[in-house]
């Protein structure tokens, strides 16, 4: 049976909710993400786009890189990372209501990581993206 997966914003403005199961769960160690994210990685829950209702006032940056990141207008929390072209949307860890239900599988871009981190968690590593 499928449970809910509930996210918001910090203020509570800004809300999600999805009931598909996950596509993948990553951390990753990308430049980009680590500015998107303003922290050293970003850890997400992707799931299907078309099975994420979204509520509140939702900003949205696109990234040159076809990434459409979104983030409350109010308190600046990121929510999402969304590639349109896959149907596909990164729900930040951060962001979910209960994150202790998820476990990521492997870490992407490790080779933009920063070097003060020791991943030793036993999880698959990719100096680029996954494998396809």
């Amino acid at each position: 049976m499928r449970q809910e997966i509930k996210g918001g914003c910090l203020c509570g403005q800004c809300s999600y909710v999805s009931e598909a199961e996950p596509i993948n769960i990553r951390v990753c160690h990308c430049r980009c993400c680590q500015k998107a994210i303003g922290a050293p990685f970003y850890a997400r829950v992707m799931v299907p786009l078309d099975s994420v209702s979204m509520s509140g006032l939702i900003g949205w940056f696109s990234a040159e890189s076809g990434v459409r990141r979104g983030f409350c207008t109010l308190c600046g929390t990121t929510l999402f990372s969304e590639r349109r072209s896959a149907n596909a949307i990164g729900l930040s860890m951060g962001s979910l209501d209960q994150p202790d239900r998820f476990r990521p599988a492997e870490h992407i871009w490790t080779s933009s990581k920063q070097i003060w981190i020791h991943l030793d968690d036993g999880l698959p590593q990719y100096p680029e993206g996954p494998p396809a």
